[in-house]
């Protein structure tokens, strides 16, 4: 009797301490669940509070600029008669091709135009350097691209959802290439009108350059609503002192 009295209390103790080892278990999936739920509603709520910011800021800007750049437009076509706006075919997000319009600041056709370049400017050129003598700029061309406002017509993409305000600078087939294994990290994310790089080195920094690409990479690798909202009050001030912009 004895025996059979101390064989039912190890069992019970065996079922005990299953049972625990179970809720124990049982616990820690649903801790797990919920840390990982947690992190997947953390970047839903990233990207719906940026693309909500991105539609509310583009529509607003657009409202206030679009005087400024009717103005711009009269000018552009004024001086030589050619067309208003460039469009370029860039590689977005998930590497979708879309079309890029910017305010024309060049002669036309001046990707044709390389035969004006000096062995100097054309070795810039090369890396994806800009340069204040490029002697394709136009005369208003200069001007809108000293303040930025050649990339007003982005705000269009921006509504589109081609691209947002802040990201990583549009590229085209070529420049992605050129990032090798960290292409489709670079493309993970939808280019922008303004960004890390752009506010740290911009045109004093060739984006072909490996600083450039270290600093577009950093964006995707940091990127939350706190930086996004130091890049764009950081673009404010690049925007008034000119620092970089050609």
């Amino acid at each position: 009797m004895s025996s059979l009295n101390t064989n039912t209390n190890i069992k019970s103790e065996i079922d005990i301490r299953k049972k625990a080892n179970y809720k124990t278990e049982g616990s820690d999936n649903i801790r797990t669940k919920k840390q990982k739920k947690y992190v997947l509603i953390d970047g839903h709520v990233y990207d719906f509070l940026k693309r909500s910011f991105d539609i509310i800021f583009a529509i607003m800007f657009l409202m206030i600029a679009s005087p400024v750049m009717l103005v711009v437009a009269f000018l552009i076509k004024l001086e030589d008669g050619g067309p208003i706006v460039h469009a370029r075919i860039c590689i977005g997000k998930n590497n979708r091709e879309y079309k890029m319009y910017k305010f024309r600041s060049m002669i036309p056709n001046a990707d044709q135009m390389f035969q004006l370049f000096t062995p100097e400017q054309m070795e810039r050129y090369k890396v994806g350097a800009k340069f204040d003598d490029d002697p394709r700029l136009t005369r208003v061309g200069k001007f809108i691209r000293r303040i930025s406002i050649d990339e007003l017509p982005q705000l269009f993409s921006v509504v589109r959802n081609d691209m947002s305000v802040i990201g990583p600078r549009p590229v085209i087939e070529r420049e992605a290439a050129a990032y090798g294994e960290n292409r489709n990290k670079l493309l993970s994310v939808k280019p922008g009108i303004t960004g890390w790089w752009q506010v740290n080195g911009r045109s004093d920094c060739a984006y072909l350059s490996d600083e450039a690409k270290n600093l577009q990479l950093y964006y995707v690798d940091h990127r939350s609503m706190g930086l996004d909202i130091k890049i764009l009050l950081k673009t404010f001030k690049v925007v008034f002192y000119g620092k970089g912009a050609r």
